[in-house]
């Protein structure tokens, strides 16, 4: 007997892909297709959201250097993945809130292997609609699965063979009735969220964990940093520990998908939305409408 398929319901999305833009999931992977069956993918991820398309050129830049860091050729130009964004962007109704998705992978495995074949390196955009999530606030608690280190895993790529990690680190936070987690690196300093980057505040001061090679330095997260210090905030990038945290004033998140978002609870512990959250979604929001005035 047959197996009954099963219809997968997405939202809006085009793709770009040998040459054309393709309607909805366009199928480009197949079961021998390296990226695929192994996991060898990388990939990136700009927003679109009130006309604005903040550090798209980052994104695009950054996916380029996850394929070279992986091992795979960055096949297009900055000024090509940022002419496709746009093109593909008009698809979608004005202020649509988008997800820019530019991506690479290998087709073939050496020999039909483990190790890929660089030459066989492919690439898609896919850019569709995805609502933002409102900023109503986390509750956390800290996550028994560590992230990678260098010797481990491609940590200095996005990769989308890290993402599983994430994604049980998740599952595992959500099960015990929280919808995010800290997780530690390999000798038990704080890294990141389970989906983005952290901060919190004390005393007057923010801090945030100073990448060590563990997770990546994230977009967003630089943004918010220049932002933060250029408007006199005092920021620094130090090892914290779970109790920092948990003994925080305030904690909130960077990533690309949500932007900025506040922590309401780190276990029992109850958190207001703080003053440096609020100061930093503002800035953040200011700087992207001034990219889209300035343009």
């Amino acid at each position: 007997m047959a197996p009954v398929s099963k219809s997968v319901s997405y939202s809006q999305t085009w793709t770009f892909f040998e040459g054309k833009w393709h309607e909805g999931n366009v199928p480009i992977m197949g079961p021998r297709t390296h990226g695929l069956w192994l996991g060898s993918t990388v990939f990136d991820g700009a927003r679109a959201f009130e006309g604005v398309v903040p550090d798209l050129d980052r994104h695009c830049a950054r996916v380029n250097q996850s394929a070279v860091n992986f091992g795979m050729k960055p096949l297009v130009e900055l000024d090509t993945w940022l002419a496709l964004a746009h093109e593909g962007i008009t698809r979608f109704a004005p202020n649509a809130e988008l997800y820019i998705r530019p991506m690479y992978w290998p087709q073939h495995g050496a020999g039909g292997g483990v190790l890929f074949d660089p030459e066989t390196t492919n690439w898609c955009l896919s850019i569709y609609e995805a609502p933002m999530p409102k900023p109503s606030g986390n509750a956390i608690t800290l996550s028994p699965f560590r992230r990678p280190t260098m010797e481990s895993a491609p940590v200095d790529a996005k990769a989308a063979c890290l993402y599983p990690n994430n994604s049980r680190a998740l599952r595992e936070a959500a099960s015990r009735g929280f919808n995010n987690c800290l997780m530690l690196d390999a000798i038990g300093n704080v890294a990141e969220f389970g989906n983005a980057n952290v901060f919190m505040a004390r005393e007057g001061v923010v801090y945030t964990p100073v990448p060590n090679g563990t997770f990546l330095n994230g977009i967003t997260r630089q943004r918010v940093i220049e932002l933060l210090r250029g408007d006199g905030v005092t920021v620094v990038e130090t090892t914290l520990r779970y109790a920092d945290f948990a003994n925080a004033d305030e904690i909130f998140s960077s990533g690309n998908f949500a932007k900025l978002a506040p922590v309401i609870r780190i276990d029992d512990r109850e958190l207001e939305v703080g003053p440096f959250y609020t100061r930093a979604r503002k800035l953040y929001w200011d700087f992207a409408h001034a990219v889209r005035l300035a343009a």
